[in-house]
C-alpha cells in the first residue's frame, strides 16, 4: 500500500510544473495530461470486470501491471516534447488506475474484519504519498529543474512493487466462470437509486464538484512554484496530513452534524480553498496558501467519504458494490474529465506572459463553481435524516439499521 501511493504521488503532484518548465506545455496540454487519470478511471472497471475478476489472481495482475508501468514511466523521461509524452502517460494511467482496486482486493482477501483492519493498512498509502512529496521538496527538484527524476523514482518503486506483488498471498478471481454484463462492470444495477430525489441531487452535486476539484490537481503545484513557494511539493503533503486527521475525526462530526451538513461543509471548503489561493501569496499572505492546502481534509473527507457512506447506506446489501462503482465512475471519471478539459483553456486564457498568470482570476472561477454547486445543493437536497453513528464507530461500516 505504501508503494502503491508512493508511485502515484512521486510524479503526479509535480507533473504540471514538469510539463510547463521542461516540455514547454500549454495549460490545455497540461490539463490533457491530467485528464488521463479520468480516462484511466473510466477504463479501469472493464479491466477489473473482464480480466481480474474472472481469469487471473489479483496479485499476479498487480505485478504485471506495475512492471509494465515502470517501463512506461522510464520511457517518459526520454521524450523531449509533449506530443511524445502524452501517449505514454495515457497508456500508463490506463495501466495504473486498475491497480488501485487490485491492491484493495489483495488486502481485503487477507482480512477477517476489513472495516476494522483496512483503515490501518490504507493509511500507509497516505504515508507513501507524503514521503514522495517530502523527498521531492527536500532534494529541491522543482527549483533545480530536475523533475524528470520524479518519473525515474516512481519507475524504480514500480519495479519494486511489481516484484513484491508476486510474493503476496494468492487472491484468486472471484467471478471465475460467471458471465459479466456491461451493467455489472459499471454498476448500472444501482441506477435505481437516482429515483430517490435526494440521492439524485447528491449524485449531480458529486459530478459537478469534481469540476473545480480538477483545477486543484492540475495547477496547484505550477501555481505555488510560480508565486515563489519553496519546496512546494513538500508543502502540499500537508493536505494528506490533514486528510488523515479529519478521517480519524469523522465519527465525531457524523454524530453531531449529520449527512447534509457534512456534505455542505465539504463543498464550502472547496470554495474557501480557491479564495485562499486567489488572495494568497508567498510574502504577506503566505498563511492563505497554507490554509488552502491544509483545508484538503475537509474538502475530501467531508464530501467524498461522507458521500461514499451515504451511498453505502442507501444502496443496501444487494447493490453496495455496484453503487460505489457507479458513483466512482461518475465522479472520478466523468466529472473529473470535464474539469480537466475545462481548466486548461481557462489557465491559458489568463496567462499574462510566458511565465506568469493572473492566478487570482483563475482560482476564483473554480471557487465560483463550487459556491454555485453548494447553493443548489442546499436548496434542493431535502433529505435531513442523519446516519446513526456513535463516536468511535468505524465509519466504513455504518449500521445496517440506518435509514436514509
Amino acid at each position: 500500500m505504501f508503494l502503491e501511493f508512493f508511485i502515484w504521488g512521486a510524479w503526479f503532484v509535480t507533473m504540471g510544473t514538469y510539463l510547463t518548465k521542461t516540455l514547454s506545455a500549454t495549460g490545455t496540454q497540461n490539463a490533457g495530461a491530467y485528464a488521463t487519470q479520468a480516462l484511466g478511471a473510466i477504463i479501469a472497471p472493464f479491466i477489473i470486470g473482464l480480466i481480474a475478476d474472472k481469469y487471473f489472481s489479483a496479485q499476479k495482475i498487480l505485478g504485471v501491471l506495475h512492471l509494465m508501468g515502470a517501463a512506461l514511466l522510464w520511457y517518459e523521461t526520454t521524450v523531449p516534447s509533449f506530443d511524445g509524452f502524452y501517449p505514454g502517460i495515457l497508456a500508463y494511467m490506463v495501466i495504473y488506475m486498475p491497480t488501485l482496486a487490485l491492491v484493495n482486493s489483495v488486502s481485503f482477501k487477507q482480512m477477517q474484519n476489513p472495516s476494522k483492519e483496512f483503515p490501518w493498512i490504507r493509511v500507509f498509502g497516505t504515508l507513501g504519498w507524503i514521503v514522495a512529496g517530502v523527498i521531492i521538496g527536500w532534494l529541491g527538484w522543482e527549483q533545480s529543474g530536475t523533475l524528470v527524476l520524479t518519473f525515474k523514482m516512481a519507475a524504480i518503486a514500480s519495479v519494486a512493487l511489481g516484484l513484491l506483488s508476486f510474493t503476496l498471498p494468492d487472491t484468486p478471481p472471484v467471478k471465475k466462470g460467471q458471465k459479466t454484463s456491461l451493467g455489472d462492470i459499471i454498476g448500472l444495477d444501482s441506477i435505481g437509486l437516482l429515483k430517490n430525489k435526494s440521492y439524485l441531487v447528491f449524485f449531480l452535486a458529486s459530478v459537478a464538484i469534481c469540476i473545480p476539484l480538477a483545477f486543484y490537481y492540475n495547477f496547484t503545484n505550477p501555481f505555488l512554484n510560480e508565486v515563489g513557494v519553496k519546496r512546494a511539493a513538500g508543502i502540499q503533503t500537508l493536505g494528506q496530513v490533514s486528510e488523515f486527521a479529519f478521517m480519524v475525526a469523522m465519527p465525531f462530526f457524523f454524530v453531531r452534524l449529520g449527512v447534509k451538513k457534512m456534505l455542505a461543509m465539504g463543498m464550502l471548503a472547496w470554495a474557501l480553498r480557491y479564495v485562499f489561493f486567489a488572495y494568497g501569496n508567498a510574502e504577506h499572505n503566505y498563511w492563505m496558501l497554507i490554509a488552502g492546502i491544509v483545508i484538503h481534509g475537509v474538502c475530501y473527507d467531508f464530501f467524498f467519504v461522507t458521500g461514499q457512506i451515504y451511498t453505502d447506506n442507501l444502496a443496501g446489501d444487494r447493490f453496495k458494490s455496484a453503487a460505489q462503482g457507479f458513483i466512482t465512475l461518475a465522479t472520478y471519471g466523468v466529472g473529473m474529465l470535464i474539469g480537466f478539459y475545462l481548466s486548461g483553456p481557462i489557465v491559458d486564457h489568463w496567462q499574462t506572459s510566458a511565465t506568469t498568470h493572473n492566478w487570482q482570476t483563475i482560482w476564483l472561477i473554480p471557487g465560483s463553481i463550487a459556491a454555485a454547486v453548494l447553493l443548489l445543493f442546499l436548496i434542493f437536497f431535502r433529505d435531513n435524516n442523519q446516519l446513526q453513528t456513535k463516536p468511535g464507530l468505524d465509519i466504513e461500516e455504518p449500521s445496517a439499521q440506518t435509514e436514509i
